[in-house]
């Protein structure tokens, strides 16, 4: 089934196709950022094969019965397309860099197809694909502009395609500390949230623990570093791009501790109970509207999944109001500290073995 959620950009991305500006091919088709949506019914989808490294998109796919792979074996099918579809991100390099892989994807005679919304960089990323292989057309509606290649002969900027194929490559960091790339959450820095609830992380918190929304790996390499009686760590992260290097990074550092890295939407659950969390929770969508909803369901789910006595240590914007959940959800919540409009709290979920009172 379709999503119900509104997508302007979805929308206006199968706009040519829907006016008979462009045509549907009778072969594969590829959708890099694929995202479900009721306006992709219009069309056969048997041989749509869909990219999408994001854990919640990815399932509503899925559910829909269309094919989804992961950006890593996108490339390994080793077939090219008549029909490229991309939804670029608002990250500049992210974006030409999937733009050059649309291209080295296309089929000779294919067509690259994207739609970008007005306020997340729609002018800019039409620039770019008319400079790596000239537009054959461009339309605006839903507040987003929706613009493709002519057929592909080849007279693409080579030169220009191997620069922008490189833009998102993975790299090293603060001084080689971390590798990240471009688009994943605070990806050439140690984000200041993060940063403050590594700084005030008891060295006891032990046993086996997660971390919801790992993103590269930072604060789950403060755990392991800071507190070495900690045995297990999961990670969990929706974004598959994130945690791959989140696996590089910690790979890289000398722990004992078990450590599980799992592509995974933490609004939906967890599939077991730790002794302790750690969160820097999202609470944005991709247009960076707050979404304070997500992090209340963050915390229900921390809740939800620790051990009677055990600890959440979650770092949030101070403005967020995530209280009601916290005095919900946990027995004792206090916050440990404030900085740059950011607050590290600890949250202790009750222990109905010790405050229950002996039978008489």
């Amino acid at each position: 089934m379709a999503s119900s959620h509104s997508d302007p950009a979805l929308d206006s991305l199968l706009l040519p196709f829907s006016n008979g500006a462009l045509s549907w091919p009778n072969g594969p088709a590829l959708f890099l950022r694929a995202r479900d949506g009721a306006a992709l019914r219009q069309f056969p989808l048997s041989q749509l094969v869909c990219e999408q490294s994001f854990k919640p998109f990815a399932d509503e796919l899925e559910r829909s019965g269309l094919q989804v792979v992961p950006e890593a074996t996108a490339t390994a099918i080793g077939a090219r397309y008549p029909l490229v579809l991309v939804l670029p991100p608002r990250q500049r390099e992210e974006a030409r860099a999937l733009l050059a892989r649309a291209l080295t994807l296309a089929a000779p005679g294919g067509v690259v197809v994207a739609s970008i919304g007005n306020n997340e960089g729609a002018r800019s990323g039409e620039s770019d694909l008319k400079q790596l292989a000239g537009l054959g057309g461009c339309l605006s509606k839903n507040h987003c502009r929706v613009f493709w290649t002519r057929p592909l002969d080849g007279s693409h900027d080579a030169a220009l395609l191997d620069k922008w194929s490189a833009l998102d490559a993975p790299r090293p960091i603060l001084g080689g500390r971390f590798i990240s790339r471009p688009g994943v959450f605070a990806w050439d820095r140690i984000d200041p949230a993060s940063a403050l609830l590594a700084e005030h992380l008891p060295a006891d918190i032990a046993g086996h623990g997660a971390d919801l929304g790992a993103g590269y790996g930072y604060l789950s390499a403060e755990v392991l570093a800071r507190c070495p009686k900690v045995q297990a760590l999961d990670l969990y992260e929706a974004e598959a791009r994130a945690l791959d290097l989140a696996r590089r990074n910690i790979s890289g550092h000398a722990t004992l501790a078990q450590v599980d890295y799992r592509w995974h939407d933490v609004t939906g659950g967890l599939p077991q109970r730790y002794d302790f969390i750690v969160s820097n929770p999202p609470f944005h969508t991709q247009s960076r509207a707050d979404r304070p909803d997500i992090g209340r369901r963050f915390i229900a789910v921390a809740a939800e999944s620790l051990k009677p006595g055990g600890r959440l240590w979650l770092v949030a914007n101070r403005h967020l109001p995530y209280e009601e959940t916290l005095n919900a959800g946990f027995g004792q919540v206090r916050v440990l500290a404030e900085r740059d409009g950011f607050k590290a709290i600890e949250a202790v979920k009750a222990n109905p073995a010790v405050n229950r009172r002996p039978a008489r």
